[in-house]
Formats: C-alpha cells, structure tokens, sequence
C-alpha cells in the first residue's frame, strides 16, 4: 500500500520540482509537506544539513511536524549525528532502546535517518519520526533517499548557476 503512496508523492514532487524551479529549501519544505499530508505514520519530517559555518555540525533545515530545539546537532550525537558520521541510513525500531538516542518528542517510538549526497560528499539527511514503533522499513529507506537525491539535484543545480 505504502508503495504506492511513495510513488505518487514522488511524481507529485517531481512535477512540483520541474514546474516550479525552487530553491532547495522551497523543495525541502514541499517534500516535507507532501509527506506530512499522505503518510500518516510520517510524524515528524525534516532536514538537517551539514554546516556550512560550523566544522561536523548539523543545522536544522525545513521542516514539519512539533517545535525542536535540536536545531544543531554535533557529528556523532543522536540517530542524526551517527548518520552524519557514518553516513549510513540508520533505522530505529525502538527508540527507547538506543542510548545515543536524543528525545525530541516523549510520543516517538520509531526513527529513520537517510543521508543525502552530492557526488561523494554527505551534504544533509532527512529524518522522520514516527510515533508508531517499528514503523520503518526498506521501502521507507528507499523512497527517502529518492528524495534525497531528487533534492540533491537542486542543490547541485544552485551551485552550477
């Protein structure tokens, strides 16, 4: 089911991205929007980028979902910063049960963190929480990082003008 949901908000992102032309954080935040509007177990969606001021920082970007006052995280610290260092997807089942976990909302039970790239180089990620446990798989990791990568094209394509 959800597959197909996945699909539709990325055809519904992709017209978005070629018929409007936006800056990256016009299209994170429509991604975070398109995401918050059709996944219902999507309970928190945002975008923290690698700073551009700040050696193995995250800054918090665009996103949805209750206030954060994480809006720096440190490389290494929470599900976040292990992404930033590892640069691997991360995918929580329990987030009660990581002790590098770092609470943004007593109602989150489950998390996932998928990395974006430009070329080699991590630039951000998309994080999601779900109140929901366990509630992220292979095809959430899959269509994230098509996401991802879709913005990662408008990035580049910022940088190129």
């Amino acid at each position: 089911m959800s597959e197909i949901i996945f699909k539709n908000i990325l055809k519904e992102f992709e017209t978005f991205l070629q018929s409007q032309k936006p800056s990256s954080t016009q299209a994170m935040k429509k991604a975070c929007e398109l995401i918050d509007q059709n996944l219902d177990y999507y309970n928190w969606t945002g975008f923290y980028m690698v700073s551009q001021t700040e050696e193995r920082m995250l800054e918090l970007g665009p996103y949805v979902g209750s206030k954060t006052e994480h809006t720096k995280i440190p490389f290494g610290k929470g599900i976040c910063g292990q992404t930033a260092e590892s640069q691997d997807t991360f995918i929580i089942d329990d987030v009660n049960q990581e002790d590098n976990y770092i609470a943004c909302n007593i109602d989150v039970k489950s998390e996932i963190v998928v990395p974006m790239f430009l070329e080699e180089d991590m630039i951000g990620q998309i994080d999601i929480d779900s109140n929901k446990p366990a509630a992220f798989g292979k095809t959430d990791e899959i269509f994230l990082s098509q996401i991802c990568l879709l913005i990662s094209q408008v990035i580049k394509n910022e940088k190129n003008v």
